[in-house]
């Protein structure tokens, strides 16, 4: 009996990050090589292409608290994921005959379709996939952080291949997405298996919501502090990263060599985020998830203002390579800090609001803003800027965010020892 047990849950351990690798294949493939496809096939300056980032910002602040409570509601309803998951089939479609006709009758028009349908897919559609693996996690009793391994292996694979279909066919990074889109949707609706009678432990499972509840977060000082520390760190972190490739193509001498280096160099840091996920969890149950989100803060102020005054293109890299222990710590910290210290009936919804909502918040001002930067101040003053909220921001969330109950973080078992 013992080993049919083990069994099952091995068996139902594997989907999820197969789950997570398709994914953020497509999340990575879109984030490290849209901005280049932008500039290079569809010809945008700097403020253009920020404006684009912007729009897809704007309209997750649609889809973003609609998700998160719809999935408060569905808790282990695949619904939602599968429409996500068919939507991801489309993108190759919609880049290869649809982008182009549309940027030339007008940008504005082509900024606020790409800003719908990608929004859907991936700034309002990540809280769904990983609120839903992290409550697999509960029921199912393993590491949501072994299952995230899948998504920073993508990551990986990603980063070298979409250089190398980059260079052979820009299209093609597209297309790469429609496969992985079409993997995914299989696999949310053959693999992913639930321990349906641990289900209690990640929330809700009546399909009612308690709308008061809803409300009450509101009125919670503890989830502005976190929502403000999003807004000034890890929504940063990706206005960092938008255009970091033009960045980084400054350093040499052709846009080919450039382009190679960075596929190389982002493969290596994900490479490194991949190894870091299998102990990270050990790492928070040791130090709490709350001190893990201020070493997330702490380092990434590091490394934008680092990358300003970075020298030449080694301490580029090397700054880089830094990003490979940031999203380790802020992904674990995140999960458990939540359910450490938030009602876990409305974990998808608190998940939602304050570390994606308030974050693309501030990617929906930031973005333009930082466009217009690079283009009139240049990329070292407007790293300056950045990295300073990102410090400022650090410091006051370590002053004013609440400690996390550890036990319900899944930091220590419930007899008070440490896992």
């Amino acid at each position: 009996m013992e080993n049919t047990v083990k069994t099952s849950k091995k068996k139902d351990f594997w989907g999820f990050p197969v789950t997570h690798f398709t994914y953020f294949f497509m999340w990575q493939i879109i984030n490290g090589y849209l901005t280049l496809w932008m500039e290079q096939v569809g010809h945008l300056n700097g403020t253009t292409a920020g404006f684009v980032f912007s729009m897809m910002a704007g309209m997750s602040l649609v889809f973003q608290p609609i998700f998160g409570v719809i999935s408060d509601r569905l808790v282990f309803k695949k619904n939602l994921l599968v429409t996500i998951a068919i939507a991801a089939i489309l993108i190759g479609p919609y880049f290869q005959w649809l982008f182009m006709p549309l940027v030339h009758i007008n940008a504005a028009l082509v900024a606020v379709i790409t800003g719908i349908f990608l929004s859907f897919v991936f700034n309002g559609g990540v809280s769904v996939v990983e609120q839903y693996v992290q409550r697999a996690s509960l029921a199912n009793g393993f590491e949501y952080a072994h299952s995230r391994m899948g998504g920073s292996l993508a990551g990986a694979c990603a980063s070298f291949l979409g250089g190398k279909l980059f260079l052979w066919s820009p299209n093609s990074i597209f297309w790469a997405c429609t496969v992985m889109g079409a993997i995914l949707t299989f696999t949310i609706v053959f693999s992913d298996k639930i321990h349906m009678e641990n289900a209690a432990a990640a929330g809700d499972t009546t399909d009612s919501l308690d709308w008061g509840l809803i409300g009450k977060i509101f009125r919670i000082r503890n989830f502005w502090i976190l929502s403000i520390f999003y807004i000034g760190t890890s929504a940063l972190y990706d206005v960092f990263d938008q255009q970091f490739i033009i960045f980084f193509k400054t350093y040499f001498n052709s846009a080919s060599a450039g382009t190679t280096a960075y596929s190389y160099m982002t493969t290596a840091q994900i490479a490194l985020e991949f190894l870091l996920m299998f102990p990270m969890p050990w790492l928070i149950n040791k130090i709490g998830s709350r001190n893990g989100l201020i070493a997330y803060g702490c380092i990434l102020a590091i490394r934008i203002i680092g990358s300003a005054l970075s020298p030449s293109v080694g301490w580029v890299i090397f700054l880089r390579l830094l990003a490979g222990f940031e999203m380790p710590l802020v992904l674990t910290s995140i999960m458990k800090y939540i359910a450490g210290a938030f009602d876990i009936r409305v974990y998808a919804t608190v998940y939602a609001l304050a570390s994606n909502f308030a974050k693309q918040i501030s990617v929906f001002i930031f973005s333009t803003v930082a466009g217009n930067w690079y283009d009139s101040i240049g990329f070292q003053h407007t790293y300056f800027i950045l990295g300073a909220i990102v410090a400022v921001t650090t410091v006051f969330a370590a002053l004013l965010l609440t400690k996390e109950d550890p036990v319900a973080a899944g930091e220590v078992e419930a007899s008070g020892k440490k896992k």
